[in-house]
């Protein structure tokens, strides 16, 4: 399997190794922190991939774990790939550049949505459609921007080595016509052109379920390749989202899903039910300001 080098991913792989070789070697943050000359924060963003360590600072940190010769060479080339600048780079101020990051490095994606299409899935209508009213504060090049991210971010469907998703979409998902009812239809025709990809397995969760175990909110679970790359889950909110990397929580995001899944319609009567939406979509047959009895 062929690795999409990100080098968010190499900074997250880095700061483990780092942590693993100081732990290795009995040495204490504040330790290397005082042999450093620098503060202990830093050494704990560095360790937790949240921050770039300089090659100078790799082999500083390992000359003090007593790490030499092709080991630690290899750490100081990891350190050179984590500091270049991924493609998502210029787009820094209207994006979560982290979860993008691990997202151009993840294997696969198995994710939860409440309220829109994955941006993964989106028509280039329905992003701005999106987007402009969930950030009335935008101006028309932040919209462009963003959308412009997201087109690219959908190359990894169809790369040499795609990505593999799962996607379990409320029904509310595909209920509401976000931009009016063209876009909408075409973008409920995406999806089911999307999920005859072998790589995209959809699911609707119906509002018949009721109550589910997803009732916290959005989020996804990114798988990496490498067994050294530990699965992350992405708790996205409206002022950005929150990582979450603890094996116990790991785990309670994973049962939640499974859980899930099992309370949705099966892949096939998911598609089957979004292309009827599609030619037959709710918000027609429901009279603006109905309620349902």
């Amino acid at each position: 399997m062929t690795e999409r080098r990100s080098p968010t991913i190499r900074r997250r792989r880095l700061g483990a190794e780092l942590r693993r070789r100081r732990e290795a070697a009995g040495v204490t943050i504040d330790g290397v922190a005082e042999r450093l000359e620098c503060s202990a924060s830093k050494i704990s963003r560095i360790e937790t991939g949240h921050t770039s360590a300089t090659p100078r600072d790799v082999r500083d940190m390992l000359a003090i774990y007593d790490v030499t010769g092709p080991e630690c060479e290899e750490l100081v080339q990891i350190a050179r790939e984590a500091r270049q600048k991924g493609w998502w780079h210029p787009y820094g101020a209207v994006l979560a550049g982290a979860y993008v990051g691990l997202e151009a490095a993840a294997h696969s994606i198995r994710a939860y949505e409440q309220q829109a299409v994955p941006g993964l899935l989106q028509t280039e209508d329905y992003a701005k459609a999106m987007i402009r009213a969930a950030r009335p504060d935008f101006t028309t090049d932040d919209v462009d921007r963003r959308v412009s991210v997201r087109r690219a971010r959908q190359s990894l469907l169809k790369e040499d080595d795609p990505i593999d998703l799962w996607f379990v979409l409320d029904e509310a998902v595909v209920s509401r016509p976000v931009g009016g009812d063209a876009v909408m239809r075409a973008q409920l025709e995406r999806l089911v052109k999307a999920a005859e990809f072998p790589n995209v397995t959809l699911q609707i969760l119906p509002f018949e379920a009721g109550a589910h175990a997803g009732m916290d909110g959005t989020f996804a679970i990114l798988e990496f390749p490498e067994p050294s790359d530990p699965e992350v889950v992405y708790a996205e909110n409206a002022t950005g989202g929150l990582f979450i990397e603890k094996s116990d929580e790991l785990r309670k995001y994973v049962f939640i899903f499974d859980h899930i899944r099992a309370a949705a319609l099966r892949p096939e009567e998911s598609v089957d039910y979004i292309a009827k939406l599609a030619k037959e979509p709710l918000w027609k047959a429901r009279p603006r300001g109905s309620t349902s009895t």
